[in-house]
């Protein structure tokens, strides 16, 4: 073959490499997420090379600087008309900029907030050789109760990991209710997944608990993670696409321009179903609703306590943001399908997280089973299928999220010689010992306990009203129901703590440092204002309730 040949083979080759277009990112639109992951990269160069001694301060301070860089950016996004107006699909089709996705975005940055100030906490436990000491292990690659792990604990050593571990999960929750797409929702899901299986192995006491925790939560992730991708397989053979409002306009059959190649399996319904179902499945493990909800109780008891509590808060905000775009982007030609099915989870784990939380004796595994219930009263704000409903669900993840960190950081005060006194025996007679902490623990009590004048009251309320108005009336009398069941054992701890003798041997209250301070009186700040004053949040939740939505038609008619 001549020369000449070759240079015409090469070029002619070479041309439609040349097409290729650059990719469109807009990074001011995203700059939230990339925010926290560069102070995540680094806080891993931190842990690389700064000086052991200096690196506590060091990532406190750039995980601050940067959950607060973020909030900012996302205020600005929100006063530019991102949320509103100027609402559209960035990166090229992969993430939606808009104002549900806003809302739960600056959420989830504030619930990171408070949570890093709760992972910061160095007072609680008294100076071990000298050297103060927080929640975490010594030198997690130790074996418990081994020589190294004592050599660690005597040289001073500190888990300084766990805030790049924050800011990772944090990102990836940034990200998981804003994609637009099932692959960027997956890569989302595993971002943040993935450290928060490695938070939860980290505790400095009751190591082997903590590890146990952590083992249960990553294997039935992982089941969870591989239904989802499952899903998302079966949704591509259904759509041809993995984006969002491509499969929308399958769904509504309004689709152009069919490839050849997937004519065949497009539009069958198997598919269509049985994807969404496996997709559906892994966001209510998220959310930790029932029948997907047996690791709550384990994994909360035995993790970290600052790491439940960012768990319980944000993690919920995250997922509850993508099931909502899913069903209401995605899949709102399959409400006939879905909503009975929604219908069914709402009231099992609404009664099922109530009646359970009865029996509890740990005030950790009491919590569990409250937000479990909780997260059947918010899918009754899902199930609404309407702007309201979005709404209502939006305010009530702001409330409680920070309820809950707020209740766990003073779990963490409650204290004797094994650390954390988690058993309900130990909190009799503590508002008589300490009256102020039992005071606060009985406001965030009241607040989930629905009782008005608190968060929890306007939140419930705003999501029942949802709910009956979009005709899930019978739903609302079971969750009125199951409210009265959950507040028996809110009550009940009230009780214990003020009207019962303290125990001789009771725990102590520890002084906290002013970041758990901080902590939880954001959290009474939030639950005070939002339940006495929450017209002017229930409208910015009112305005960041629509969805943007591409190309897509009117729904297909109940079958």
């Amino acid at each position: 073959m001549s020369t000449t040949a070759v240079h015409s083979l090469w070029t002619t080759a070479a041309d439609p490499i040349s097409k290729i277009p650059a990719p469109k990112i807009e990074y001011g639109q995203l700059s939230p997420t990339l925010i926290v992951v560069g102070a995540a990269l680094v806080g891993v160069l931190i842990e690389a090379f700064a000086p052991r001694k200096s690196r506590y301060y060091a990532q406190v301070f750039v995980s601050a600087v940067a959950l607060c860089a973020a909030f900012a950016a996302v205020v600005a996004l929100a006063a530019d008309g991102y949320g509103t107006t100027k609402a559209h699909i960035a990166a090229m089709g992969a993430i939606a900029v808009d104002g549900p996705a806003l809302f739960l975005q600056g959420t989830i940055v504030l619930a990171g907030l408070v949570g890093l100030f709760t992972f910061a906490e160095r007072r609680l436990d008294p100076a071990t050789h000298g050297n103060r000491v927080d929640s975490f292990a010594a030198q997690a690659a130790s074996v418990p109760g081994s020589d190294s792990e004592q050599a660690a604990v005597k040289a001073g050593f500190t888990t300084t990991e766990v805030f790049p571990l924050l800011l990772f999960a944090v990102a990836g929750m940034l990200v998981f209710p804003s994609a637009n797409d099932l692959l960027t929702l997956f890569v989302a899901l595993e971002v943040f997944s993935l450290p928060l299986y490695l938070l939860c192995a980290l505790a400095r006491r009751k190591r082997l608990m903590s590890q146990e925790a952590a083992v249960k939560y990553f294997l039935l992730g992982a089941f969870a993670s591989a239904f989802t991708l499952f899903g998302i397989a079966l949704l591509y053979g259904y759509a041809g696409s993995v984006s969002y409002a491509r499969i929308a306009q399958v769904v509504d059959g309004t689709v152009t321009n069919v490839d050849p190649a997937l004519a065949n399996t497009m539009g069958n319904d198997a598919l269509l179903l049985i994807g969404a179902a496996m997709i559906v499945m892994g966001l209510l493990f998220k959310v930790a609703a029932v029948p997907f909800h047996m690791w709550t109780p384990d994994v909360y008891q035995g993790a970290p306590t600052p790491v439940t509590g960012f768990m319980a808060a944000a993690t919920k905000v995250a997922a509850f943001g993508a099931l909502l775009r899913l069903l209401y982007v995605v899949l709102p030609g399959m409400r006939w399908d879905w909503r009975p099915v929604m219908w069914a989870v709402a009231i099992i784990t609404m009664l099922g997280g109530a009646i359970v939380a009865i029996t509890q004796t740990d005030i950790k595994r009491l919590l569990a089973y409250s937000s479990i219930a909780h997260a059947g009263f918010i899918l009754a704000g899902v199930i609404a299928t309407s702007k309201d409903g979005v709404s209502s669900v939006l305010f009530y993840l702001a409330g409680y999220s920070f309820v809950t960190i707020g209740a766990f950081a003073v779990v963490t005060l409650v204290r004797d010689a094994g650390g954390e006194a988690t058993h309900l025996s130990k909190w009799a007679g503590l508002g008589r010992r300490s009256p102020l902490v039992a005071a606060v623990f009985a406001v965030f009590l009241l607040a989930f306990a629905g009782i008005p004048l608190t968060s929890g009251f306007a939140g419930k309320f705003a999501v029942f009203k949802a709910a009956a108005d979009g005709g899930a009336v019978p739903l609302v009398v079971i969750g009125v129901i199951s409210s009265a069941i959950a507040a028996f054992f809110y009550i009940r701890v009230i009780v214990l703590m003020f009207f019962s003798e303290p125990r001789p041997d009771g725990p102590t209250v520890a002084v906290p440092s002013p970041m758990t301070m901080i902590a939880i009186g954001m959290g009474v700040a939030v639950t005070v204002v939002l339940g006495v004053a929450p017209q002017y949040f229930l409208n910015l939740a009112s305005q960041a309730g629509v969805f943007h939505r591409r190309g897509q038609g009117r729904g297909r008619r109940p079958r």
